[in-house]
């Protein structure tokens, strides 16, 4: 995982600095829906001493380049992120037994989108579809010792818009929808992030 987030910052950082002014990248927070199925129904059975923790805060990387149509106002995008998501933890305690069961996720979403640039000064927005690869995993510590990861690829929309402030940077709203991002391994729905998200973004263009 360390490596993969080096490689990743490398590309996010770096290449756009040498590559063409149509390239950039991205920084993005927000929020989307979290249903942590399995945890909440075992926090749900328990009779002893528990608590709770589910998170849908999403924090993103992206990297980006677009092409002008025939009017320099028209473009095709596209950009390749980095999702990582706020943990979901369960817990359960009674004297000397102690149980916890949390859920790590990180996605990898590839878009496609047109836009309508409007220039510098002014609000563009843009659409576009895309898929998601998703890798979740459900760790025990306690008694259990199972772990389970499972990785999914599901289909997602997007619409947007931004204030461009500068030739560089801009500052915009992004939503997404995420179509069947319920990931299940062995009947256990290790996590599900089907459904609206929304995050604040930062982009900056070279």
């Amino acid at each position: 995982m360390k490596k993969l987030a080096i490689a990743v910052l490398a590309v996010l950082f770096i290449a756009p600095a040498v590559m063409a002014k149509d390239w950039g990248f991205g920084v993005k927070l927000g929020a989307g829906q979290n249903d942590p199925k399995f945890l909440k129904d075992a926090y749900d059975s328990s009779h002893r001493n528990k608590e709770l923790d589910k998170s849908p805060a999403v924090f993103s990387l992206e990297l980006l380049h677009e092409w002008a149509l025939n009017d320099e106002a028209n473009k095709i995008g596209a950009k390749v992120g980095w999702d990582m998501y706020g943990e979901n933890k369960a817990k359960e305690w009674l004297g000397a037994y102690n149980q916890e069961i949390k859920e790590e996720s990180y996605s990898f979403p590839f878009t496609v989108y047109y836009k309508r640039d409007n220039g510098v000064k002014n609000l563009s927005w843009f659409g576009g579809v895309g898929i998601t690869i998703m890798r979740s995993k459900l760790e025990a510590t306690g008694w259990r010792k199972d772990d389970l990861s499972k990785t999914k690829v599901f289909p997602h929309i997007v619409l947007g818009g931004e204030y461009r402030f500068t030739n560089v940077f801009a500052l915009g709203l992004e939503a997404r929808y995420n179509i069947s991002a319920k990931v299940k391994k062995d009947g256990i729905v290790l996590s599900d992030r089907s459904g609206f998200g929304a995050a604040l973004t930062g982009r900056f263009y070279f």
